[in-house]
């Protein structure tokens, strides 16, 4: 354990569940971030930071100018991203409109720090369904599926009545009024009848990395 005035860090979750502990830098000060960064980089080699709001970003880099900082993702990641996890998996990650790419951006970022490989399939969604259609081939191919959409939420169905693999909808809070900042969209999600789609909270980029995470290590475990 890391225990400071402020935080007292997990630094056995590693060992534990498999991953280590990530910071959740909304809501902290730029030192609080800086601290908890250092301490699981010492820890465990690297550190990831989610959710860096870009008015502490330049402070917080500005003490760590080692650490990469992805302004769309809102990510931060303090030495090299872990180990590739299994080089036969991947994760297809696919987003409806361009408007969702930063929560699908946490989602790649979140992947890569784990080990994982990623494809992008961006702006494909319900709108233009051929676009959907067209990248089909490709996207069956992934051991894991993110689904990242907003508006109606409409996306992950469609996808998930087209492939096999486990797949994971992202709602997001993109879309106008009655979208109910992303609220629309998971609950079409969640009443989705596409079987056995799985739902994160809105905007949980970070979330659904972890939840195919947490199914391709499985899986990899059980083949080895």
């Amino acid at each position: 354990m890391f225990e400071k005035n402020h935080s007292t860090l997990d630094t056995e979750r590693l060992t534990r569940q498999g991953f280590p502990e990530v910071v959740y830098c909304e809501g902290k000060s730029a030192g609080q971030i800086i601290d908890n960064l250092r301490a699981l980089a010492d820890a465990h080699g690297r550190a990831l930071g989610t959710r860096l709001p870009t008015d502490r970003a330049e402070e917080v880099l500005q003490a760590l100018p080692e650490a990469r900082y992805d302004a769309l993702g809102r990510t931060i990641v303090l030495g090299d991203n872990g180990p590739t996890v299994n080089s036969s998996s991947s994760v297809a990650l696919v987003s409806a409109g361009t408007s969702d790419l930063p929560v699908a951006m946490e989602a790649s970022a979140s992947l890569s720090f784990l080990g994982h490989t990623v494809t992008a399939y961006t702006d494909i969604g319900v709108a233009g369904i051929h676009r959907t259609l067209d990248r089909m081939d490709d996207i069956r191919k992934a051991s894991v599926v993110i689904v990242v959409a907003g508006m109606e939420g409409a996306l992950p169905t469609v996808v998930g009545g087209l492939v096999s693999a486990p797949v994971i909808a992202v709602p997001t809070s993109v879309g106008y009024g009655a979208s109910f900042h992303g609220l629309a969209a998971m609950l079409g999600m969640l009443n989705s009848c596409a079987s056995g789609l799985v739902v994160v909270n809105i905007d949980n980029g970070f979330g659904a990395a972890m939840a195919a995470h947490r199914i391709l290590t499985h899986q990899h475990q059980s083949l080895s």
